[in-house]
């Protein structure tokens, strides 16, 4: 371990990963680990796929409207083109990425900077969520935050498409998703509501 300006005991390289169903916080979570690290006094740099324009085309935001300035991307090979002399680095929305971002958050990771993850796990049919499964398989550290089943209460497993659309990627909010328990999520795949 290394001491930064203020003191603060910095690790080498690690990968962080925040996963989850919609609505579970792992954004908010992701915001949270940077805006510590800018108190640090480290230098960081957050990414967010280009094409996540809900709330802001600029900034990386969760569901209950923190916000933190980012870099929207279309590829993650920008990350490494982007990410010279940096401490830390986010990503956000990492489900939406190609695989690439395994390579490129290995290659931070090595090189000494902290790389902190954040996505879905699952897609709406609760099948594993593009380079996410890779990415929790090389993290230091793995992070599962759960959303509130809006039927039961319960833990929420997944997030459940609301709208008829079968593209594996549409970009919502509560009127296209809801978080569900894998009990309520069967009964509705089942036709049970």
């Amino acid at each position: 371990m290394t001491a930064n300006l203020t003191g603060e005991a910095r690790r080498p390289g690690r990968i962080e990963v925040v996963c989850g169903s919609m609505f579970s916080g792992k954004t908010e979570e992701l915001i949270r680990r940077m805006r510590r690290a800018q108190f640090a006094k480290q230098r960081v740099e957050i990414f967010k796929p280009a094409i996540d324009v809900r709330y802001s085309e600029e900034d990386v935001v969760s569901h209950d409207q923190k916000h933190i300035q980012s870099t929207p991307i279309d590829s993650s090979a920008s990350i490494l083109l982007l990410a010279n002399d940096i401490d830390v680095v986010g990503i956000d929305e990492a489900q939406f990425f190609d695989m690439g971002i395994v390579d490129v958050c290995n290659e931070l990771a090595n090189k000494g900077v902290r790389v902190i993850v954040a996505g879905l796990d699952m897609d709406f049919k609760g099948v594993p969520f593009g380079p996410m499964p890779a990415l929790c398989a090389i993290a230091d550290d793995v992070t599962k935050v759960h959303a509130i089943c809006v039927r039961c209460g319960a833990l929420a497993y997944v997030s459940h498409r609301l709208v008829e659309n079968d593209k594996r990627v549409l970009l919502g909010e509560t009127q296209e998703y809801e978080p569900l328990c894998r009990e309520c999520y069967q009964k509705v795949v089942s036709g049970k509501r």
